[in-house]
């Protein structure tokens, strides 16, 4: 799992050119000259995803805490950042660094709420956790809905959306998860895990396990306010409904899908579900019930997701490449 750290200079090379190939690939296939492009608002929906999904498998697969309420930390980092955006409008900065900075702050601003919300369940695990964390995301949107100044229940408009590309929305989720991967193979980041193995034996051996919480829930909240931050201004308005316990589903049934605790995983199936969600767009009133089948299917025969707790590597698919050439002779 620990691409960054294991292998070679190459290694390095190989990810960093596969990351601006892809990027070069999928910019090819979207009309310069069409600003509504449908292309262009499918691979931006899809990067949102992604992010979103990478952020809360830190919380729920790679430290083991169900954490039902993602979808208030995106709700807070979204309205925050786009409360600054339409201030900073008037600046006339530059697109990408308005998004980064604006993305920057609803990342903080849902970080925080992070620690709090970690702060105040550091003794509690599983459904008991389950149940806080469910109650704070219906908490906020409510919050939200009485809020006249974020616009109420009717939605907060005039979100600009000039300053969103998919070039710079492509680089802040991959730089997200460049970062979300080096953090978690680090040696905080197997702090982080060990207590998805076993908190018990993990504090024995000297991990402080409520640092440990505090890290790893701050870490989460902040990548989805990061998210919240480009969604909202994919979306140009915020509707507080949008940000109920199904849209905190939504992210879980990804990671669940993708694996508990693979960030590979975690990317791959928010690409696989945010596809078929757009597929199934005229049949929308089916989409959680096909949801439904596809775990059902997954946890008879693969229940631990599509990768597991494994990452993908170059490496890796090098040799298990050679292992089955040499299987055939």
């Amino acid at each position: 799992m620990n691409y960054f750290n294991k292998f070679k200079l190459k290694n390095y090379v190989v990810t960093v050119i596969s990351i601006i190939l892809l990027y070069v690939v999928l910019n090819l296939t979207i009309d310069p000259n069409d600003i509504f492009s449908y292309t262009r608002g499918i691979y931006i929906t899809i990067l949102i995803f992604v992010l979103f999904s990478v952020s809360l498998n830190i919380s729920v697969g790679i430290m083991g805490q169900l954490n039902l309420g993602q979808a208030g930390f995106i709700a807070i980092g979204g309205y925050s950042a786009a409360y600054i955006s339409k201030i900073l409008v008037n600046y006339h900065l530059p697109a990408t660094l308005h998004l980064l900075i604006v993305s920057l702050f609803g990342g903080i601003i849902a970080a925080i709420f992070g620690f709090l919300v970690g702060a105040s369940t550091l003794r509690l695990r599983g459904d008991y956790l389950a149940i806080i964390t469910l109650a704070f995301g219906e908490i906020v949107k409510y919050i939200i809905q009485n809020l006249d100044f974020l616009g109420g229940a009717t939605g907060f408009s005039g979100i600009p959306q000039g300053v969103i590309t998919f070039s710079n929305v492509y680089f802040i989720v991959v730089i997200s998860i460049i970062i979300v991967v080096m953090a978690m193979t680090s040696r905080k980041g197997k702090e982080v895990m060990s207590i998805r193995e076993d908190e018990i034996a993990a504090e024995n051996i000297g991990i402080k396990l409520n640092r440990v919480k505090l890290y790893g829930f701050t870490f989460s909240a902040f990548f989805a306010g990061v998210g919240g931050s480009l969604f909202a201004h994919n979306v140009g308005i915020l509707a507080p409904d949008k940000f109920g316990f199904l849209f905190s589903i939504e992210i879980l049934v990804m990671v669940v899908l993708g694996g508990l605790g693979s960030i590979t995983g975690a990317v791959i199936a928010a690409v696989i579900l945010t596809m078929l969600s757009e597929f199934l767009r005229d049949f929308s009133q089916f989409r959680y019930l096909i949801y439904s089948i596809i775990l059902i299917i997954l946890m008879i025969f693969r229940p631990k997701g599509i990768f597991g707790t494994k990452e993908f590597t170059f490496h890796e698919t090098k040799q298990r490449i050679k292992e089955i050439r040499n299987s055939k002779k």
